[in-house]
């Protein structure tokens, strides 16, 4: 059931909201969270598909603040409140409310959002798009206990994550972190297997890759080795090797979805490993609500070499080059024979 609201108040759309339920048969309220989508309108339509995907896991009602303040001073003067309440049908067990923001209105998004939070269930706001430099300081940020944000949609996304280090509070968290779960659970499991020292470890993926440097970052922070970061051409994260004393353990994922991890004295096998929707994404972050220690650790590691690699790379003007690769051992000649291959078939 869809409900349109023009010029509308929070209660109004409350009355809405129960008038909705009703209709439907379902008189209860049966979801566990509130989720805020905090976008703009030429991207909300994604957005609000990825969190209702991840509503089937998690029922939740879903706020989507769609901030208008308007291009002229008229525009920016006059307040406006639009909403649209869905109940049913595409939304499943939860519900969906569009909030349009216009004019004045867009500043104070927390004082509209705040009388249609599900009363003693968690909050949590997510910003697909750009987001605050301190999310924990927005206004909207302080209703949540977990912030979600996305470096991978910015236009710096190695500069976001230096700023997202510097103002981390327990709860932030990041979708370019949600990426490489994945990854580090096939390489803890391999380490498990191999009880070798880590001398060093290299990171492969595509240039201002957020996902690569968090991993690289965990890597460094985790096994407390050098990590060496080479820039490739794609998609994502390619590779991760790990020098041992018993040789190379290396995950290799060279056309984004199919893996092969080779160990040292094992035959190699496949792990899938396919690039996954933002709607998993988003339903893997619900999943916990306490802060984050592993990521606050992460990308609190190293801070001080990013902020100076893109300090230089800012006054050099230039995308930062490949690094020279040392003399490719055994594991490394089967890996280039690979692409090779792959690349002449295509």
């Amino acid at each position: 059931m869809n409900i349109d609201l023009t010029d509308t108040t929070s209660s109004q759309i409350n009355a809405a909201l129960v008038k909705a339920r009703r209709a439907a048969g379902s008189p209860a309220v049966g979801m566990v969270l509130t989720l805020v989508i905090v976008t703009d309108e030429g991207n909300h339509y994604d957005a609000l598909k990825a969190a209702s995907e991840a509503s089937k896991e998690h029922p939740s009602r879903i706020l989507v603040v769609i901030k208008r303040p308007g291009r002229t001073p008229r525009d920016r003067k006059l307040a406006r409140l639009d909403a649209e309440v869905r109940v049913g049908g595409d939304t499943g067990t939860g519900e969906t409310v569009l909030l349009r923001m216009h004019g004045e209105l867009a500043n104070h998004a927390q004082s509209v959002v705040l009388p249609l939070l599900l009363p003693d269930a968690p909050v949590v706001v997510w910003w697909p798009e750009d987001a605050p430099e301190h999310p924990s300081e927005d206004l909207l940020g302080q209703l949540a206990a977990r912030r979600i944000t996305d470096a991978q949609a910015t236009e710096d996304p190695v500069a976001t994550l230096v700023q997202r280090a510097a103002t981390y509070t327990p709860g932030d968290t990041d979708l370019a972190w949600t990426r490489i779960t994945p990854w580090r659970s096939v390489l803890a499991a391999a380490l498990d297997q191999k009880h070798s020292a880590v001398t060093s470890a290299v990171v492969e993926g595509e240039a201002y890759n957020p996902s690569g440097e968090l991993l690289a970052l965990w890597l460094a922070e985790r096994l407390r080795v050098p990590v060496e970061r080479r820039v490739t051409e794609g998609p994502g994260l390619t590779a991760v090797r790990l020098e041992t004393a018993d040789g190379t353990i290396c995950l290799d994922r060279a056309d984004g979805a199919l893996a092969e991890l080779a160990m040292p004295g094992q035959p190699d096998r496949h792990v899938a490993l396919h690039r996954r929707e933002t709607s998993e994404l988003i339903a893997e972050e619900l999943r916990r609500l306490d802060p984050d220690e592993t990521y606050a650790s992460a990308v609190r590691f190293g801070v001080d070499a990013l902020a100076k690699e893109e300090k230089a790379r800012k006054a050099a003007g230039e995308e930062p080059a490949p690094a020279a690769e040392p003399a490719p051992d055994a594991s490394s000649r089967k890996a280039g024979k690979k692409a090779a291959a792959r690349k002449a078939a295509t």
